[in-house]
């Protein structure tokens, strides 16, 4: 399967070393801006500042916190954030699609990912909705390419449980096969992932070629597995980066094997500003 590749002016522009072959996890730790989401709203300015104090240069935006497009593209360039890509909403797309390419050319993002793909609140994603969702995806896909953007997609649970209807595949194998690789890529949420009941290190291995990008976030001890139903997690479930159940060096292997391209940390813990510099700290000194 054929990847598709930022722009080669972009990546210049970023000064990303991009090449086929020997990705290091190290160079492309990035943010979710999520991550500080009770941070932006009072001051973006100040926010950015502690991402700026973190290291991290490659980010994910979620939202403009209530500034315009224009205005929050500027704020990035002056705390010279690289805006890698950007969360857009499944029905932002389907409301109005020529107004996420406009705003995510002004934001000057190339990814644009889709969340949460459409499915019944709190429930698995149906084998019907999985087929509808990919056509969507194709369709949003090929518009995002024409004008320069990559759609993404973010996994989050609920795709993962067996369908007797579909012969006990998942909605996200519906996904993956539906879904034309060059118009569509993946992000995987390893704390999702394996919360509806996934493995990482086996869907990676599953689809390679497919996934451009990862959360990073960990998942505490002795905590329940969601089984695919995200309400199901709890406040604290989410914890930093070492401390939790996942094996961080086979996933990250994989991950490298894969071509993975960006390492998002996505902070959903109760405690970011503590937790974040713990996170990146420990991805930092890890060694493969």
């Amino acid at each position: 399967m054929k990847r598709y590749f930022i722009p080669l002016l972009s990546a210049c522009l970023l000064g990303l070393n991009l090449s086929a072959e020997g990705i290091d996890f190290h160079d492309h730790i990035g943010l979710q801006l999520w991550s500080l989401r009770a941070q932006f709203p009072r001051s973006p300015a100040a926010a950015m500042d502690l991402v700026n104090s973190y290291g991290i240069t490659e980010i994910e935006t979620a939202g403009t916190a209530g500034l315009s497009v224009s205005e929050f593209s500027k704020l990035l360039g002056e705390h010279k954030l690289a805006p890698i890509g950007a969360h857009i909403g499944y029905e932002q797309f389907a409301r109005n699609l020529k107004r996420v390419i406009s705003d995510m050319k002004s934001l000057g993002v190339t990814y644009v990912t889709i969340p949460v793909v459409a499915h019944p609140h709190s429930k698995f994603l149906t084998a019907k909705q999985a087929h509808e969702d990919a056509a969507n995806l194709n369709k949003w896909g090929a518009a995002l390419k024409a004008e320069g953007l990559q759609l993404g997609v973010h996994t989050h649970g609920f795709e993962f449980t067996p369908l007797p209807e579909s012969n006990n595949e998942t909605g996200m194998d519906i996904l993956m096969r539906e879904t034309n690789p060059n118009l569509v890529v993946y992000e995987m949420d390893v704390f999702w992932v394996y919360a509806g009941g996934g493995n990482p290190v086996e869907l990676l291995n599953k689809y390679p070629d497919r996934w451009l990008m990862l959360h990073i976030k960990d998942f505490r001890q002795g905590a329940d597995r969601a089984d695919g139903v995200p309400a199901h997690t709890k406040a604290g479930d989410d914890v930093a980066v070492g401390t939790g159940v996942f094996d961080w060096k086979k996933i990250l292997s994989a991950a490298k094997q894969d071509n993975v391209k960006f390492y998002f940390i996505e902070d959903e813990t109760v405690d970011p500003l503590k937790n974040i510099p713990l996170s990146v700290g420990y991805l930092r000194a890890l060694k493969l």
